[in-house]
């Protein structure tokens, strides 16, 4: 079965989002594509459908905003247990976002048949930085989208560096394909600015997305935040 993960722009008609894709066999997710600069909602409708046996979707997004102010419950549980590990989430509502892009993704993609959470055909919010901590037992978040441009550039060679570890995990091996070991080029990384670095980000992004989907579809370990009538976030346990 085929998977997607995608890092999703809050602005989603006018900031690129990145989508990765991965083949699902066993205990290995095969990196297929990523495409990091996807503009619009139709545009990434249409990647979506053009992928074969797609089973499920893993969105860094807020799916379901139901609330008019302050946090979502998922949020709120989330910040429980992240907020001490530079992790916390920020509140979603519709005051914020009103007619918010990624509820207009979710309720596109239940029309496809992707149902919320369950199967056969699900989508599922991914909240990175918790599944990074979890994942590689970290003891806080791995800084890589804020701060001066050397520290940027430091932290996601840090992601790229553990993403490529997952090579050799017993639990859910990732396979990246030569033609797309640029995204993972250390030295590559530390040549990219501006755009170009926030481009990479996102693809990474992508593919954590995507690497925690595989996990889900696998029946690994995790927790949930929050829950089907709200939203809710599952996060991982560690797979090294």
């Amino acid at each position: 079965m085929k998977y997607a993960g995608i890092d999703l722009a809050w602005k989603g008609e006018t900031n690129p989002s990145a989508i990765a894709v991965g083949s699902l066999k066993g205990n290995e997710i095969l990196l297929e594509d990523i495409h990091p600069q996807i503009f619009g909602l139709n545009p990434i409708l249409e990647f979506l459908k053009a992928q074969e046996n797609l089973q499920g979707i893993s969105v860094d997004a807020s799916l379901k905003i139901p609330n008019k102010t302050g946090y979502r419950k998922s949020e709120t549980d989330l910040n429980k247990v992240y907020r001490n590990k530079w992790a916390g989430c920020y509140p979603t509502n519709q005051n914020l976002y009103p007619n918010a892009f990624s509820v207009r993704l979710s309720e596109r993609l239940e029309e496809e048949g992707f149902k919320y959470g369950t199967e056969p055909k699900w989508q599922m919010e991914c909240y990175p930085h918790a599944s990074l901590i979890e994942i590689f037992g970290l003891t806080r978040r791995l800084v890589y989208k804020k701060g001066k441009v050397g520290e940027k550039i430091a932290g996601q060679v840090k992601l790229a560096e553990l993403l490529l570890s997952l090579q050799e995990s017993q639990v859910l091996k990732l396979i990246i394909p030569n033609e797309l070991t640029h995204f993972f080029d250390f030295k590559a990384i530390q040549q990219l600015k501006g755009q170009s670095l926030k481009s990479n980000e996102d693809a990474l992004d992508a593919v954590v997305c995507l690497y925690t989907a595989a996990l889900f579809a696998n029946k690994h370990a995790g927790n949930i935040y929050g829950d089907l009538e709200e939203g809710f976030v599952w996060v991982p346990d560690n797979v090294l």
